[in-house]
């Protein structure tokens, strides 16, 4: 992968969620990307609905130039795991906040995996979102200084947001 990504700059991060009501915590991530001048693309796929669907999506997910792939699940969450059993393109699980557990049971499922199948976690819901873009960022970064240049710009205006003393 190393050497095709210092190839070719055109890198694509997909976002991925389980259903229609997930895309409000998963948008997040694309205005991150967006940011960093990160072409995305954003799909339903759903590990028991439509595993076909995720099949395909995963098994051709670096033919179709991803590189990195944010996938965002509630519930039983199992929609990371599965396509981190498909792809060896890094996968960042983000648990969506659900409301029977309050998103306890979408981090469990996404952090337990057994080892040799991998997937980041991050937070639950919106922190979880925005900090896989950021880890996207990062991963990009390393192969195309335009991305590695906006990602530093904005830790830097994050930094110099943080008051000196409280008022």
């Amino acid at each position: 992968m190393l050497k095709s990504m210092k190839k070719n700059k055109n890198f694509k991060v997909a976002i991925v969620m389980g259903s229609q009501s997930d895309y409000k915590t998963m948008q997040l991530s694309t205005k991150i990307l967006k940011k960093m001048g990160i072409k995305f693309e954003t799909r339903i796929l759903s590990a028991h609905r439509t595993p076909k669907r995720m099949y395909e999506f995963a098994s051709k997910a670096e033919k179709n130039n991803f590189k990195v792939i944010i996938a965002g699940a509630g519930g039983s969450a199992h929609l990371p795991g599965m396509i981190a059993a498909i792809t060896h393109l890094p996968v960042l699980g983000v648990p969506i906040e659900s409301k029977k557990l309050k998103g306890l049971d979408s981090l469990l499922s996404i952090a337990q995996m057994p080892k040799g199948i991998p997937v980041g976690t991050l937070a639950i819901g919106e922190d979880g979102a925005i900090n896989a873009a950021l880890l996207a960022s990062a991963i990009i970064a390393n192969y195309d200084s335009g991305v590695k240049k906006k990602l530093n710009n904005w830790r830097s205006t994050q930094t110099k947001s943080v008051k000196k003393r409280p008022k």
